[in-house]
């Protein structure tokens, strides 16, 4: 996935599927509450969504029962149809801490690929730290990435 090109590849069998994204408006990083998106080696952790309905928003992973459209802050940037919980792999980098003793744990930051309500902001920085994909991508993709797949976030 590239941050400076806002895309994400998917290879599989010696194919390669290439998805519009969006990252964090505040660009790149991996400090905690720094609303950044964490670049560096990691995988999927969890998965969340199966079987949800497409623009179902989601609260702490969990489905609300209600759908984008029907949200009361249609403004607001939702967590919607699919979740992948991406865990960092690169201790003092995006795992645990850093060497200023600062976390920068992708996991413990909550940092996702999800789908989003604001389909129109795809393909530029739109994020509080989250990789934002269209609810169509994220849910193609979903049964075609088994947890512990690999995710390279570069600039």
């Amino acid at each position: 996935m590239s941050i400076d090109q806002q895309k994400l590849w998917f290879f599989e069998g010696g194919e390669v599927e290439t998805f519009v994204v969006s990252t964090a408006r505040a660009g790149r990083g991996c400090v905690q509450d720094s609303l950044r998106t964490p670049d560096g080696l990691h995988r999927v952790g969890e998965k969340f969504g199966d079987g949800a309905p497409a623009g179902m928003v989601f609260k702490a992973r969990r489905a609300t029962g209600r759908l984008a459209s029907e949200w009361p802050t249609p403004e607001d940037n939702l967590i919607t149809s699919r979740i992948f919980w991406l865990e960092g792999l690169e201790p003092g980098h995006n795992q645990g801490r850093d060497a200023a003793d600062r976390v920068v744990d992708s996991r413990s930051r909550f940092v996702y690929i999800h789908g989003t309500n604001q389909h129109a902001m795809l393909g530029r920085p739109n994020s509080h730290g989250c990789v934002l994909m269209s609810d169509d991508d994220i849910i193609r993709l979903h049964p075609r990435v088994p947890v512990g797949t690999i995710v390279l976030i570069r600039d």
